[in-house]
């Protein structure tokens, strides 16, 4: 059981060795939510011998609150809405759009950055580990889950290394599984566990999917 990491790429090395029940399985694929997430799938897909992708996710806040999720975007053309957020705080269809727009655009500069061409995979069928650095309140994770089922996958996966422990167990009923490799009962943050935790660079995801293997057909 680790107690810290040196950085992400330690991170992700010993993630990996809870995860090996996943290693050299022919309908794997190991998705990282960028940015600091694809340090640590780049060792857990090393590790599995499985492929290495992105899987975009952006967050729609309210306008005037941007912190609280009204839905998510992501990779793939996939939209959720929370009509439940929506309805309660009132949020108009053209506010709505306006956010979708924005975030879109986003998402689209780092899909072209970080995919260079290459086409988004086909999950349909496939065990799907979805990995980040890790977890606080879970928001962007579950968005990514919600967004990611539509794909199609057999089964989802969420793999992280440091999490707060009740957003773990939140999460588990939501996946087909989860592994959370260090739950202290003082969470504090995630960057709080790492003794590096720098902000990851585009240069440093695009330099790392291009040395973690084909994707996924």
């Amino acid at each position: 059981m680790p107690t810290s990491f040196r950085d992400r790429h330690d991170a992700g090395r010993q993630l990996a060795r809870e995860l090996m029940e996943y290693a050299h399985r022919p309908d794997v694929i190991v998705l990282a939510l960028p940015r600091g997430g694809v340090p640590v799938a780049y060792e857990v897909a090393r590790a599995l011998g499985a492929p290495l992708d992105v899987f975009v996710v952006r967050k729609l806040g309210l306008p005037w609150h941007e912190e609280l999720a009204m839905g998510a975007i992501a990779s793939g053309g996939v939209r959720v809405l929370n009509a439940d957020v929506i309805d309660a705080y009132g949020v108009s269809g053209s506010d709505v759009d306006a956010v979708v727009r924005r975030e879109e655009r986003e998402l689209e500069r780092r899909e072209q950055r970080y995919r260079e061409g290459r086409p988004f995979p086909d999950l349909r069928g496939k065990t799907v580990v979805l990995v980040d650095d890790g977890l606080a309140t879970g928001s962007t994770m579950r968005a990514a889950v919600e967004a990611l089922r539509q794909e199609g996958p057999a089964r989802v996966v969420v793999g992280v290394p440091i999490a707060a422990a009740e957003t773990c167990e939140e999460l588990r009923g939501e996946v087909d599984d989860i592994v959370c490799a260090l739950t202290p009962e003082t969470f504090l943050a995630v960057g709080y566990w790492y003794d590096e935790f720098e902000q990851t660079t585009d240069e440093e995801v695009q330099a790392l999917l291009a040395a973690g293997g084909a994707p996924a057909s």
